[in-house]
């Protein structure tokens, strides 16, 4: 029990004295994962129905999934734009947070909350608008609109989280850089980018992740050999109660702490 009368981190403040507020994190915590927890069990029931706990445990959903065609092309797809809206979303959201950072205009301070409109805006809002400038377009049920709808949803919070890293960033290192007869590319390259890079990787994972988990505008523009797996999901849940979904949920739980747990291990590792 030394542990409660110790100080805290870098502060004078014990331990014991704040122990509400460890007890708030930990319920809040609880709030906010036990029900994303509680799909776990579910995907091992042999049930043919989603019973929650398991009377008798099966791997039967997972063989399910990894035997249905159309589930494994709905996977495939989910995967090819998720991974291409993150090499779309980053690039352009690192360059958007930097221009901004560094621009002396005042008009960049209307261009933020320009930005950030797609994560302000109700997404049914972007999926219906969307939807009818991809019918003019012909883009729907296309790979390359959806990675263009999803990279409109990730852009914004690559702009948050570098925006975030730039402005705990001495800048002078830059400046001396381009004293010493650099360009702005490249000392932003070699000096800047090298810097800040664990929240450019931060910022991929999450763009990663937003195109990997959505579901509203993928509803509206993919279908076909290009539907999603989180759009399969809904019909799935919609037409029949199909346990295979707590299978998929359980995989794209899993693979979206990987992903975060790899990312935190490497920027702590640098």
């Amino acid at each position: 029990m030394s542990w409660f009368a110790d100080p805290g981190w870098e502060t004078q403040v014990r331990h014991r004295s704040r122990i509400w507020l460890y007890l708030l994190a930990a319920a809040v915590m609880a709030f906010l994962v036990v029900p994303t927890l509680i799909v776990i069990p579910m995907s091992f029931s042999a049930s043919q129905f989603l019973e929650f706990p398991p009377r008798h445990w099966s791997l039967r959903w997972y063989v399910s999934f990894f035997d249905s065609t159309s589930w494994l092309q709905a996977a495939a797809t989910s995967l090819k734009a998720a991974f291409l809206t993150a090499l779309v979303a980053t690039p352009l959201g690192t360059t958007a947070a930097y221009g901004l950072f560094v621009s002396r205009l005042r008009w960049t301070k209307l261009a933020v909350p320009i930005l950030l409109t797609p994560i302000v805006v109700p997404v049914i809002l972007i999926a219906i608008g969307v939807f009818y400038a991809y019918v003019k377009l012909k883009l729907v049920n296309t790979l390359v609109g959806l990675v263009l709808a999803d990279s409109m949803l990730a852009v914004p919070l690559v702009v948050m989280v570098v925006t975030s890293a730039l402005k705990s960033y001495d800048m002078n290192q830059e400046m001396v850089a381009r004293s010493l007869g650099a360009s702005r590319p490249r000392a932003f390259l070699l000096v800047t980018l090298p810097q800040i890079r664990f929240a450019v990787l931060t910022a991929a994972v999450l763009s990663f992740l937003t195109a990997f988990d959505e579901v509203v505008v993928a509803m509206f523009i993919s279908g076909g050999d290009n539907s999603t797996l989180t759009r399969n999901m809904f019909n799935a849940l919609r037409d029949q109660v199909d346990p295979t979904i707590a299978a998929i949920s359980t995989i794209m739980i899993v693979i979206s702490s990987l992903l975060l747990a790899l990312s935190q291990i490497l920027g702590r590792s640098r």
